[in-house]
């Protein structure tokens, strides 16, 4: 049996249970006209680079570095060390697993892409509003915006950095305004210790207590913030609480 497949099904990497090549994935990083690729397992590499599994144990399906590795083609140690300084396979690991790229599985790959769509929306949710009204768009406007403009996200990408090409496509579909607003609120003295801490974790910038016991104060949100921030005071005052508009900003 060739060397590099008896490690596949021995499982001596660091104790590694055994992986069939089948359910492995590879992991790859390529520069300077050179491949490196390795078989790593799905689920443990999937947790690394999302940071929920902390060390390498485990993620090694095959305990060596390929350049074909559909073909079995072994990477020569020469370029191995000149392109990471080392030839170490652990730590070509965690190189390629940190700058290169790793295959998903089908449905890895969904909840994946999943997920970044949803942190755009949210960002884009809490952070725009539609200038004609200066209120917040809905959920459903921004999704079936999404759908219109075939908008395909980055699933290792981070989300904030997808926003740029994100709003250019939304753009001519739906209007985006992107600025703070700032609310001046006042609380009754029933409830305003109460609310002191909400207020406070909100953006609160300046405060002061009248003689009665009030709370006024000037909180600072991003737009698309409203909606939320005036249901949080009505419930937390019974609606006994005063608020308005008195700038914006970027």
């Amino acid at each position: 049996m060739d060397s590099n497949l008896y490690t596949v099904f021995e499982g001596s990497i660091s104790g590694n249970p055994m992986v069939s090549l089948d359910k492995a994935i590879l992991a790859t990083y390529e520069r300077e006209g050179k491949r490196f690729e390795l078989y790593v397992d799905p689920d443990a590499a999937y947790s690394y680079l999302e940071g929920q599994k902390k060390d390498l144990k485990n993620i090694l399906v095959a305990e060596e570095i390929y350049e074909d590795a559909k073909k079995g083609e072994r990477a020569k140690a020469a370029d191995v060390q000149k392109m990471f300084g080392t030839t170490d396979i652990m730590a070509v690991l965690e190189y390629i697993l940190k700058h290169g790229e790793v295959q998903l599985t089908t449905e890895q790959r969904r909840k994946k892409l999943e997920e970044k769509r949803k942190q755009i929306l949210a960002i884009l949710l809490r952070e725009s509003m539609d200038p004609r009204t200066n209120t917040p768009h809905t959920p459903t406007r921004l999704e079936n915006a999404f759908e219109e403009a075939r908008i395909t996200v980055d699933p290792f990408k981070d989300a904030r950095e997808q926003l740029p090409d994100v709003i250019k496509k939304l753009r001519p579909l739906i209007p985006l305004k992107f600025e703070k607003v700032r609310i001046a609120v006042k609380i009754p003295a029933a409830f305003a210790h109460r609310a002191y801490g909400t207020l406070k974790g909100w953006g609160m910038k300046q405060e002061e207590w009248a003689k009665n016991g009030d709370l006024i104060c000037v909180v600072e949100i991003f737009g698309g913030e409203q909606g939320d921030f005036y249901d949080k005071l009505n419930k937390m005052t019974a609606g006994q609480v005063e608020t308005r508009v008195v700038g914006t900003g970027p």
